[in-house]
């Protein structure tokens, strides 16, 4: 299976085309329709990336991340506008980044994120994201104190994760 992560930093430029429409709160993603045996829930996938997140930071010096409420709904968010649509990008097609995401969910410094396709495993994910430098450094991030998750199912089993981390 094709498999791809990318990440993106906050740059000035982000922090200004933060502002946009609110959205409704969105919550954990269900399975998909008719999920194969074996697939594994949206909300275990979640607690599993914080976990493995916090066991790297630890093995590497940096403190524990708390998960945040509203990084979790910035994070559930993308996750679910890109299993919806398969578009798979940091930014909407209405120009929404996540640092938009993130001041719309109420959260107000976020620090980075990292999107990933097609991992079954949360363990999978977690191993591409640290062997990639720029996951790697987000993730990593000693600065960093908070982070959502969040995991949705596209229409066709595959799923997307979203990590949004934020200096809170």
């Amino acid at each position: 299976m094709l498999r791809r992560l990318i990440l993106l930093a906050v740059t000035p430029a982000l922090l200004l085309a933060a502002a946009t429409p609110a959205h409704a709160v969105v919550p954990v993603p269900p399975m998909p329709p008719g999920a194969a045996p074996g697939t594994v829930a949206p909300a275990v996938l979640m607690s599993q990336v914080v976990t493995m997140t916090n066991q790297q930071r630890s093995a590497n010096g940096c403190g524990q991340l708390a998960v945040d409420q509203e990084l979790t709904v910035a994070s559930v968010r993308q996750s679910n506008y890109m299993a919806r649509t398969g578009r798979f990008s940091h930014v909407w097609n209405d120009g929404t980044t996540f640092v938009g995401r993130s001041h719309q969910a109420g959260y107000a410094q976020p620090s980075g994120e990292n999107i990933a396709w097609g991992y079954r495993t949360a363990s999978e994910v977690i191993r591409a994201w640290m062997a990639s430098p720029r996951h790697r450094a987000n993730m990593l991030n000693c600065g960093a104190h908070s982070i959502g998750t969040g995991v949705a199912y596209a229409a066709n089993g595959v799923p997307y994760y979203t990590q949004v981390f934020g200096w809170e």
